[in-house]
Protein backbone atom coordinates (compact mmCIF):
# COMPACT_ATOMS: atom_id res chain seq x y z
CA UNK A 1 0.00 0.00 0.00
CA UNK A 2 1.58 3.28 -1.50
CA UNK A 3 1.47 6.27 1.75
CA UNK A 4 -1.41 8.21 0.08
CA UNK A 5 -3.68 5.16 0.12
CA UNK A 6 -2.69 5.17 3.41
CA UNK A 7 -3.63 8.23 4.33
CA UNK A 8 -6.67 8.66 2.69
CA UNK A 9 -7.42 5.17 4.55
CA UNK A 10 -6.15 7.01 8.03
CA UNK A 11 -8.26 10.37 7.17
CA UNK A 12 -11.60 7.97 6.38
CA UNK A 13 -11.26 6.63 9.70
CA UNK A 14 -10.77 9.51 11.36
CA UNK A 15 -13.67 11.02 10.45
CA UNK A 16 -15.64 8.17 10.65
CA UNK A 17 -14.68 8.08 14.20
CA UNK A 18 -15.08 12.23 14.65
CA UNK A 19 -18.61 11.34 13.07
CA UNK A 20 -19.32 8.90 15.48
CA UNK A 21 -18.62 10.58 18.73
CA UNK A 22 -20.75 13.66 17.41
CA UNK A 23 -23.99 11.86 16.03
CA UNK A 24 -24.93 11.67 19.94
CA UNK A 25 -27.64 14.79 20.53
CA UNK A 26 -25.76 17.90 21.34
CA UNK A 27 -28.04 19.47 23.69
CA UNK A 28 -27.98 16.28 26.10
CA UNK A 29 -23.77 16.79 26.06
CA UNK A 30 -22.57 16.97 29.81
CA UNK A 31 -20.15 19.51 29.62
CA UNK A 32 -19.58 19.70 33.57
CA UNK A 33 -20.33 18.18 36.70
CA UNK A 34 -20.06 20.26 40.15
CA UNK A 35 -17.93 19.04 42.39
CA UNK A 36 -15.47 17.40 39.57
CA UNK A 37 -12.56 19.33 38.51
CA UNK A 38 -11.02 17.42 35.18
CA UNK A 39 -11.57 16.00 31.75
CA UNK A 40 -14.37 13.39 31.26
CA UNK A 41 -12.45 10.04 30.65
CA UNK A 42 -15.29 9.87 28.09
CA UNK A 43 -18.75 11.48 26.93
CA UNK A 44 -21.42 11.87 29.18
CA UNK A 45 -24.88 12.58 27.84
CA UNK A 46 -28.52 12.95 29.46
CA UNK A 47 -31.98 13.59 29.09
CA UNK A 48 -35.36 12.68 28.71
CA UNK A 49 -37.32 10.71 26.35
CA UNK A 50 -41.00 11.02 26.04
CA UNK A 51 -43.23 8.15 26.40
CA UNK A 52 -46.84 9.36 26.02
CA UNK A 53 -47.25 11.98 29.06
CA UNK A 54 -44.20 9.87 31.05
CA UNK A 55 -40.44 11.30 30.74
CA UNK A 56 -38.26 9.02 31.39
CA UNK A 57 -34.58 10.65 32.28
CA UNK A 58 -31.29 8.57 31.40
CA UNK A 59 -27.98 9.25 32.47
CA UNK A 60 -25.34 7.84 29.04
CA UNK A 61 -21.78 6.86 29.92
CA UNK A 62 -19.88 6.15 26.63
CA UNK A 63 -17.16 3.41 26.84
CA UNK A 64 -13.79 4.74 27.62
CA UNK A 65 -11.98 1.66 26.18
CA UNK A 66 -13.77 1.42 22.42
CA UNK A 67 -17.24 2.75 22.38
CA UNK A 68 -17.87 1.87 18.13
CA UNK A 69 -17.39 -1.57 19.56
CA UNK A 70 -17.82 -2.20 23.37
CA UNK A 71 -21.59 -3.23 24.16
CA UNK A 72 -24.16 -0.79 25.09
CA UNK A 73 -25.40 -2.04 29.11
CA UNK A 74 -29.28 -0.52 29.96
CA UNK A 75 -28.72 -0.15 34.36
CA UNK A 76 -31.35 -0.78 36.14
CA UNK A 77 -31.79 -0.06 40.21
CA UNK A 78 -34.29 -2.22 42.06
CA UNK A 79 -37.67 -0.76 43.77
CA UNK A 80 -40.27 -0.98 42.53
CA UNK A 81 -39.04 2.93 43.10
CA UNK A 82 -35.22 3.11 43.39
CA UNK A 83 -33.49 5.42 41.08
CA UNK A 84 -30.75 4.35 38.82
CA UNK A 85 -28.35 6.61 40.37
CA UNK A 86 -28.18 4.14 42.85
CA UNK A 87 -25.73 2.57 40.79
CA UNK A 88 -24.59 5.34 39.66
CA UNK A 89 -23.36 7.18 42.92
CA UNK A 90 -22.52 4.05 44.42
CA UNK A 91 -21.51 0.68 42.71
CA UNK A 92 -20.17 1.30 39.29
CA UNK A 93 -20.58 4.55 38.20
CA UNK A 94 -17.60 6.71 36.40
CA UNK A 95 -16.82 8.53 39.85
CA UNK A 96 -16.50 7.80 43.49
CA UNK A 97 -18.35 10.63 45.71
CA UNK A 98 -16.28 12.12 48.89
CA UNK A 99 -18.47 14.09 51.25
CA UNK A 100 -17.87 17.69 51.02
CA UNK A 101 -16.17 19.53 53.84
CA UNK A 102 -17.63 21.49 55.47
CA UNK A 103 -20.71 19.12 56.21
CA UNK A 104 -23.47 19.78 54.38
CA UNK A 105 -21.55 21.26 51.18
CA UNK A 106 -21.00 19.22 48.02
CA UNK A 107 -19.37 16.44 47.30
CA UNK A 108 -16.23 16.03 45.80
CA UNK A 109 -16.02 14.06 42.59
CA UNK A 110 -12.84 11.64 42.22
CA UNK A 111 -12.74 9.21 38.69
CA UNK A 112 -13.48 5.92 39.90
CA UNK A 113 -11.19 3.41 38.50
CA UNK A 114 -13.35 0.31 38.68
CA UNK A 115 -16.30 2.35 36.80
CA UNK A 116 -17.94 -0.07 34.43
CA UNK A 117 -17.53 2.24 31.54
CA UNK A 118 -14.11 1.67 31.34
CA UNK A 119 -15.42 -1.86 29.23
CA UNK A 120 -18.85 -0.88 28.28
CA UNK A 121 -21.18 2.11 27.28
CA UNK A 122 -23.99 2.41 29.91
CA UNK A 123 -27.65 3.58 30.28
CA UNK A 124 -28.62 4.66 33.72
CA UNK A 125 -32.50 4.87 33.50
CA UNK A 126 -34.61 6.08 36.19
CA UNK A 127 -37.96 3.99 35.96
CA UNK A 128 -41.03 3.37 35.90
CA UNK A 129 -42.22 7.21 35.97
CA UNK A 130 -42.75 8.92 39.18
CA UNK A 131 -38.62 7.30 40.13
CA UNK A 132 -35.86 9.65 40.34
CA UNK A 133 -35.91 12.16 38.12
CA UNK A 134 -38.54 10.79 35.86
CA UNK A 135 -41.89 11.70 35.94
CA UNK A 136 -45.38 11.69 34.12
CA UNK A 137 -47.86 14.96 33.54
CA UNK A 138 -50.52 12.74 34.15
CA UNK A 139 -50.22 11.11 37.80
CA UNK A 140 -52.60 8.24 37.59
CA UNK A 141 -49.88 6.71 35.34
CA UNK A 142 -47.75 6.20 38.69
CA UNK A 143 -50.38 3.74 39.12
CA UNK A 144 -48.22 0.99 37.65
CA UNK A 145 -46.86 -2.80 37.22
CA UNK A 146 -44.13 -4.66 35.65
CA UNK A 147 -46.24 -5.48 32.73
CA UNK A 148 -46.54 -1.46 31.63
CA UNK A 149 -42.97 -1.11 33.05
CA UNK A 150 -41.56 -3.42 30.29
CA UNK A 151 -43.78 -2.34 27.86
CA UNK A 152 -42.36 1.27 28.08
CA UNK A 153 -38.54 0.45 28.91
CA UNK A 154 -38.99 -0.92 25.57
CA UNK A 155 -40.77 2.05 24.05
CA UNK A 156 -37.61 4.12 25.74
CA UNK A 157 -35.07 1.83 24.08
CA UNK A 158 -36.58 2.03 20.66
CA UNK A 159 -36.18 6.08 21.09
CA UNK A 160 -32.81 5.95 22.62
CA UNK A 161 -31.28 4.12 20.12
CA UNK A 162 -32.95 6.85 17.29
CA UNK A 163 -31.50 9.07 19.14
CA UNK A 164 -28.14 7.35 19.59
CA UNK A 165 -27.92 5.29 16.15
CA UNK A 166 -24.21 4.91 16.20
CA UNK A 167 -24.76 2.32 18.26
CA UNK A 168 -27.60 0.46 17.58
CA UNK A 169 -24.98 -2.10 15.60
CA UNK A 170 -23.29 -2.49 19.51
CA UNK A 171 -24.44 -5.89 20.82
CA UNK A 172 -26.62 -4.50 24.10
CA UNK A 173 -27.24 -6.11 27.26
CA UNK A 174 -29.67 -5.33 30.54
CA UNK A 175 -28.25 -5.46 33.49
CA UNK A 176 -30.51 -4.77 37.26
CA UNK A 177 -30.09 -5.85 40.59
CA UNK A 178 -32.91 -6.56 43.30
CA UNK A 179 -36.58 -5.87 42.00
CA UNK A 180 -34.66 -5.52 38.59
CA UNK A 181 -34.56 -9.21 39.06
CA UNK A 182 -37.97 -9.21 37.58
CA UNK A 183 -37.47 -5.72 35.65
CA UNK A 184 -34.98 -7.60 33.31
CA UNK A 185 -36.41 -10.72 32.43
CA UNK A 186 -39.42 -8.74 31.62
CA UNK A 187 -37.98 -6.18 29.66
CA UNK A 188 -36.19 -8.67 27.50
CA UNK A 189 -38.70 -10.49 26.64
CA UNK A 190 -40.33 -7.32 25.37
CA UNK A 191 -37.26 -6.54 23.40
CA UNK A 192 -37.07 -9.94 22.07
CA UNK A 193 -41.12 -9.80 20.95
CA UNK A 194 -39.81 -6.40 19.22
CA UNK A 195 -37.08 -8.01 17.38
CA UNK A 196 -39.45 -10.82 16.19
CA UNK A 197 -42.32 -8.50 15.09
CA UNK A 198 -39.46 -6.05 13.07
CA UNK A 199 -39.45 -3.00 15.73
CA UNK A 200 -37.29 -0.38 14.40
CA UNK A 201 -34.86 0.38 14.66
CA UNK A 202 -33.32 -3.44 15.03
CA UNK A 203 -31.86 -3.85 18.81
CA UNK A 204 -29.35 -6.00 18.89
CA UNK A 205 -29.93 -7.99 21.74
CA UNK A 206 -27.49 -10.48 23.09
CA UNK A 207 -28.47 -11.25 26.79
CA UNK A 208 -28.78 -9.79 30.84
CA UNK A 209 -27.13 -9.86 33.69
CA UNK A 210 -29.36 -10.05 37.09
CA UNK A 211 -27.34 -8.95 40.77
CA UNK A 212 -29.05 -10.40 44.09
CA UNK A 213 -32.56 -10.61 41.77
CA UNK A 214 -36.06 -11.26 42.98
CA UNK A 215 -37.15 -14.09 40.99
CA UNK A 216 -39.80 -16.73 42.24
CA UNK A 217 -41.77 -16.26 45.81
CA UNK A 218 -41.59 -19.62 46.80
CA UNK A 219 -37.79 -19.62 45.88
CA UNK A 220 -37.12 -16.28 47.40
CA UNK A 221 -39.33 -17.07 50.05
CA UNK A 222 -37.62 -20.07 51.44
CA UNK A 223 -34.04 -18.74 51.28
CA UNK A 224 -33.96 -17.14 54.05
CA UNK A 225 -33.96 -19.70 56.62
CA UNK A 226 -31.68 -22.20 54.85
CA UNK A 227 -29.02 -18.58 54.62
CA UNK A 228 -29.17 -17.83 58.74
CA UNK A 229 -28.29 -21.26 59.16
CA UNK A 230 -25.57 -21.61 56.92
CA UNK A 231 -24.23 -18.40 58.23
CA UNK A 232 -24.32 -19.38 61.98
CA UNK A 233 -26.91 -16.61 62.70
CA UNK A 234 -29.65 -19.28 64.46
CA UNK A 235 -28.96 -22.34 66.13
CA UNK A 236 -28.88 -26.28 64.98
CA UNK A 237 -32.13 -25.94 67.77
CA UNK A 238 -33.57 -23.05 65.99
CA UNK A 239 -33.44 -24.47 62.15
CA UNK A 240 -34.67 -27.56 63.62
CA UNK A 241 -37.61 -26.21 64.69
CA UNK A 242 -38.44 -24.09 61.71
CA UNK A 243 -37.54 -27.49 59.65
CA UNK A 244 -40.19 -29.50 61.42
CA UNK A 245 -42.82 -27.23 62.15
CA UNK A 246 -42.77 -25.89 58.17
CA UNK A 247 -41.83 -28.69 56.32
CA UNK A 248 -39.31 -26.55 54.58
CA UNK A 249 -41.99 -24.17 53.68
CA UNK A 250 -41.31 -21.00 55.79
CA UNK A 251 -44.21 -19.67 53.98
CA UNK A 252 -46.54 -21.66 55.77
CA UNK A 253 -49.44 -19.63 57.56
CA UNK A 254 -49.98 -21.92 60.61
CA UNK A 255 -49.51 -20.94 63.89
CA UNK A 256 -46.57 -23.11 65.39
CA UNK A 257 -44.75 -22.60 62.15
CA UNK A 258 -44.81 -18.65 62.40
CA UNK A 259 -43.49 -19.23 66.24
CA UNK A 260 -40.51 -20.75 65.31
CA UNK A 261 -39.91 -18.35 62.50
CA UNK A 262 -40.06 -15.94 65.18
CA UNK A 263 -37.26 -17.06 66.51
CA UNK A 264 -35.30 -16.34 63.31
CA UNK A 265 -36.75 -12.80 62.86
CA UNK A 266 -35.06 -11.94 66.48
CA UNK A 267 -32.20 -13.57 66.18
CA UNK A 268 -31.19 -11.54 62.68
CA UNK A 269 -33.41 -8.30 64.08
CA UNK A 270 -30.23 -6.00 64.47
CA UNK A 271 -28.02 -7.29 61.67
CA UNK A 272 -27.44 -5.33 58.91
CA UNK A 273 -29.58 -7.14 55.77
CA UNK A 274 -27.80 -5.73 53.10
CA UNK A 275 -23.99 -7.16 54.32
CA UNK A 276 -24.19 -9.18 57.62
CA UNK A 277 -20.78 -8.42 58.11
CA UNK A 278 -20.94 -4.78 57.82
CA UNK A 279 -21.99 -2.53 60.70
CA UNK A 280 -24.89 -0.56 60.65
CA UNK A 281 -25.51 3.89 59.90
CA UNK A 282 -27.77 5.73 62.60
CA UNK A 283 -29.26 8.57 60.97
CA UNK A 284 -28.64 10.75 64.21
CA UNK A 285 -31.95 12.54 63.54
CA UNK A 286 -33.78 9.42 63.68
CA UNK A 287 -36.25 7.76 66.35
CA UNK A 288 -34.86 4.50 65.87
CA UNK A 289 -33.33 4.40 70.22
CA UNK A 290 -30.56 3.21 71.37
CA UNK A 291 -30.59 -1.10 71.32
CA UNK A 292 -29.43 -1.95 67.22
CA UNK A 293 -31.23 -0.62 64.96
CA UNK A 294 -34.06 -2.42 64.82
CA UNK A 295 -33.93 -2.11 60.99
CA UNK A 296 -36.01 -5.52 60.43
CA UNK A 297 -38.74 -4.64 57.51
CA UNK A 298 -41.95 -6.00 57.16
CA UNK A 299 -41.16 -8.07 54.47
CA UNK A 300 -39.38 -10.27 57.52
CA UNK A 301 -42.48 -10.52 59.67
CA UNK A 302 -45.46 -12.51 59.56
CA UNK A 303 -48.22 -12.42 57.54
CA UNK A 304 -50.38 -9.08 58.00
CA UNK A 305 -49.87 -6.54 59.89
CA UNK A 306 -47.36 -6.64 62.78
CA UNK A 307 -47.85 -3.91 65.71
CA UNK A 308 -43.96 -4.19 66.15
CA UNK A 309 -42.16 -0.83 66.22
CA UNK A 310 -39.65 -2.16 63.01
CA UNK A 311 -38.71 0.88 61.05
CA UNK A 312 -38.72 -0.39 57.20
CA UNK A 313 -34.96 0.67 56.09
CA UNK A 314 -35.84 3.00 52.52
CA UNK A 315 -33.46 0.89 50.73
CA UNK A 316 -35.11 -2.82 52.03
CA UNK A 317 -38.54 -0.95 50.38
CA UNK A 318 -36.59 0.24 47.09
CA UNK A 319 -34.66 -2.69 46.26
CA UNK A 320 -36.00 -6.19 47.40
CA UNK A 321 -38.32 -8.46 47.21
CA UNK A 322 -41.03 -8.70 50.28
CA UNK A 323 -40.25 -12.34 51.05
CA UNK A 324 -43.25 -12.74 53.27
CA UNK A 325 -45.30 -9.20 52.64
CA UNK A 326 -48.64 -9.39 52.23
CA UNK A 327 -49.43 -9.16 48.17
CA UNK A 328 -52.91 -8.92 47.68
CA UNK A 329 -54.32 -9.26 43.79
CA UNK A 330 -51.09 -9.23 42.66
CA UNK A 331 -50.31 -5.37 44.49
CA UNK A 332 -47.06 -5.10 46.43
CA UNK A 333 -47.69 -3.20 49.52
CA UNK A 334 -46.46 0.02 49.94
CA UNK A 335 -44.88 0.16 53.34
CA UNK A 336 -46.77 2.45 56.44
CA UNK A 337 -43.75 3.15 58.26
CA UNK A 338 -42.39 5.07 54.92
CA UNK A 339 -45.72 7.63 56.01
CA UNK A 340 -43.87 8.00 59.59
CA UNK A 341 -39.78 8.37 58.66
CA UNK A 342 -38.28 10.75 56.10
CA UNK A 343 -37.48 8.47 53.16
CA UNK A 344 -34.01 9.99 53.30
CA UNK A 345 -33.61 8.36 56.73
CA UNK A 346 -32.07 5.00 56.31
CA UNK A 347 -31.07 2.94 58.30
CA UNK A 348 -27.82 0.84 58.24
CA UNK A 349 -27.07 3.39 55.15
CA UNK A 350 -26.16 7.08 54.94
CA UNK A 351 -27.68 8.36 51.30
CA UNK A 352 -26.72 12.02 51.91
CA UNK A 353 -24.10 12.29 49.65
CA UNK A 354 -26.55 11.29 46.64
CA UNK A 355 -29.26 13.04 47.86
CA UNK A 356 -27.28 16.58 48.19
CA UNK A 357 -25.81 15.92 45.21
CA UNK A 358 -28.60 15.45 43.30
CA UNK A 359 -31.33 18.06 44.44
CA UNK A 360 -28.57 20.56 43.89
CA UNK A 361 -29.84 23.22 41.61
CA UNK A 362 -26.89 23.32 39.63
CA UNK A 363 -26.04 19.72 39.36
CA UNK A 364 -29.74 19.24 38.20
CA UNK A 365 -28.96 21.51 35.66
CA UNK A 366 -25.59 20.55 34.32
CA UNK A 367 -27.48 16.97 33.53
CA UNK A 368 -30.38 18.25 31.71
CA UNK A 369 -32.48 16.98 34.71
CA UNK A 370 -35.96 19.06 35.45
CA UNK A 371 -36.08 21.59 38.27
CA UNK A 372 -37.74 20.24 41.29
CA UNK A 373 -40.93 21.81 40.97
CA UNK A 374 -41.54 19.92 37.72
CA UNK A 375 -39.99 16.53 38.90
CA UNK A 376 -40.31 16.53 42.61
CA UNK A 377 -37.31 15.86 45.22
CA UNK A 378 -34.80 13.01 43.70
CA UNK A 379 -35.18 10.49 46.55
CA UNK A 380 -33.07 7.09 46.24
CA UNK A 381 -36.17 5.44 46.40
CA UNK A 382 -40.26 6.49 46.02
CA UNK A 383 -43.06 5.91 47.73
CA UNK A 384 -45.29 8.25 45.11
CA UNK A 385 -45.83 5.30 42.75
CA UNK A 386 -48.19 2.13 43.45
CA UNK A 387 -46.57 -1.03 41.67
CA UNK A 388 -48.67 -4.23 40.90
CA UNK A 389 -46.13 -7.14 40.91
CA UNK A 390 -48.06 -8.76 37.35
CA UNK A 391 -45.81 -11.01 35.91
CA UNK A 392 -45.83 -13.96 38.53
CA UNK A 393 -42.18 -15.73 38.87
CA UNK A 394 -39.32 -15.24 36.51
CA UNK A 395 -38.47 -18.53 35.82
CA UNK A 396 -40.76 -19.03 32.69
CA UNK A 397 -39.27 -16.08 31.33
CA UNK A 398 -35.72 -17.25 32.16
CA UNK A 399 -36.15 -20.32 30.55
CA UNK A 400 -38.06 -19.12 27.28
CA UNK A 401 -34.58 -16.66 27.06
CA UNK A 402 -32.05 -18.54 27.74
CA UNK A 403 -33.50 -21.42 25.30
CA UNK A 404 -33.50 -18.99 22.23
CA UNK A 405 -29.73 -17.94 22.82
CA UNK A 406 -29.60 -15.19 25.01
CA UNK A 407 -27.19 -15.56 27.89
CA UNK A 408 -27.94 -14.84 30.77
CA UNK A 409 -25.06 -14.45 34.18
CA UNK A 410 -26.78 -14.14 37.31
CA UNK A 411 -24.65 -13.92 40.15
CA UNK A 412 -25.10 -12.95 44.21
CA UNK A 413 -23.28 -11.33 46.75
CA UNK A 414 -22.70 -14.26 48.95
CA UNK A 415 -23.34 -12.01 52.42
CA UNK A 416 -26.68 -9.98 51.26
CA UNK A 417 -29.63 -11.24 53.57
CA UNK A 418 -31.59 -9.45 51.81
CA UNK A 419 -32.09 -11.45 48.55
CA UNK A 420 -29.89 -14.52 49.72
CA UNK A 421 -27.64 -16.96 47.60
CA UNK A 422 -29.61 -19.62 48.34
CA UNK A 423 -32.33 -18.90 46.92
CA UNK A 424 -31.00 -17.67 43.40
CA UNK A 425 -28.54 -20.94 43.58
CA UNK A 426 -31.86 -22.88 44.26
CA UNK A 427 -34.49 -21.58 41.36
CA UNK A 428 -30.98 -22.03 38.42
CA UNK A 429 -30.69 -25.19 39.30
CA UNK A 430 -34.45 -25.62 39.54
CA UNK A 431 -34.37 -25.25 35.28
CA UNK A 432 -33.25 -28.30 34.92
CA UNK A 433 -30.69 -27.87 32.19
CA UNK A 434 -27.55 -29.32 32.12
CA UNK A 435 -24.15 -28.46 34.22
CA UNK A 436 -21.22 -27.46 31.48
CA UNK A 437 -18.92 -25.99 34.47
CA UNK A 438 -18.95 -27.82 38.21
CA UNK A 439 -19.11 -25.90 41.00
CA UNK A 440 -15.20 -24.23 41.01
CA UNK A 441 -13.61 -20.78 42.46
CA UNK A 442 -13.60 -18.14 40.56
CA UNK A 443 -10.16 -15.87 41.10
CA UNK A 444 -9.58 -11.73 40.73
CA UNK A 445 -6.26 -10.36 41.16
CA UNK A 446 -4.63 -13.87 42.44
CA UNK A 447 -7.55 -14.29 44.73
CA UNK A 448 -11.08 -16.48 45.27
CA UNK A 449 -13.31 -14.16 44.58
CA UNK A 450 -16.20 -16.45 45.10
CA UNK A 451 -17.73 -19.63 43.01
CA UNK A 452 -19.85 -20.24 40.14
CA UNK A 453 -21.63 -23.02 38.22
CA UNK A 454 -22.58 -22.99 34.69
CA UNK A 455 -25.25 -24.19 32.93
CA UNK A 456 -26.68 -25.00 29.46
CA UNK A 457 -27.92 -22.58 26.78
CA UNK A 458 -25.56 -19.86 28.31
CA UNK A 459 -26.63 -19.08 32.00
CA UNK A 460 -23.96 -18.75 34.86
CA UNK A 461 -24.65 -18.70 38.33
CA UNK A 462 -21.70 -17.09 39.93
CA UNK A 463 -21.04 -15.65 43.29
CA UNK A 464 -19.20 -12.90 44.95
CA UNK A 465 -17.30 -13.82 48.12
CA UNK A 466 -17.83 -11.51 50.73
CA UNK A 467 -20.38 -8.93 48.92
CA UNK A 468 -23.47 -7.71 50.14
CA UNK A 469 -27.13 -7.22 48.02
CA UNK A 470 -25.08 -4.43 45.58
CA UNK A 471 -22.12 -6.19 44.72
CA UNK A 472 -20.01 -3.28 42.82
CA UNK A 473 -20.48 -1.32 46.34
CA UNK A 474 -18.98 -3.85 48.29
CA UNK A 475 -16.14 -5.26 45.93
CA UNK A 476 -15.78 -2.86 42.76
CA UNK A 477 -12.56 -4.86 41.41
CA UNK A 478 -13.51 -8.18 41.59
CA UNK A 479 -17.16 -6.90 39.94
CA UNK A 480 -16.02 -4.92 37.52
CA UNK A 481 -13.69 -8.05 36.21
CA UNK A 482 -16.39 -10.69 36.35
CA UNK A 483 -18.38 -8.08 34.40
CA UNK A 484 -16.02 -7.29 32.04
CA UNK A 485 -14.94 -11.34 31.36
CA UNK A 486 -18.57 -12.04 31.01
CA UNK A 487 -18.92 -9.20 28.10
CA UNK A 488 -16.03 -9.83 26.20
CA UNK A 489 -17.31 -13.53 25.96
CA UNK A 490 -14.31 -14.78 28.39
CA UNK A 491 -13.56 -17.43 31.23
CA UNK A 492 -14.44 -16.12 34.39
Amino acid sequence: MDNNMYSFISFCMLLLFSTFIEAAPNDSLITHLPGFNGDFPSKHYSGYVSIGKKNLFYYFVVSERNPGKDPVVLWLNGGPGCSSFDGFVYEHGPFNFQEGSPKGSLPTLHLNPYSWSKVSNIIYLDSPAGVGFSYSWNISEYITGDHKTATDTHAFLLKWFGLYPEFVSNPFYIAGESYAGIYVPTLSSEVVKGIKVGAKPTINFKGYMVGNGVCDPVFDGNALVPFTHRMALISDDIFQGVESSCGKNYSNPSKICDENIEKVYEAISDLNIYDILEPCYHDPTSQLGSKGNKSLPVSFQQLGATSKPLPVRTRMFGRAWPFRAPVKDGIVPLWPELAQTNSRDVPCFNDEVATLWLNDAKVRQAIHAQPENVSGTWELCTDRISYNHDAGSMIPYHKTLTLQGYRALIYSGDHDMCVPYTGTQAWTRSLGYKTIIPWRSWMSNGQVSGYLQGYDHDITFLTIKGAGHTVPEYKPMEALDFYSRWLDHKPI
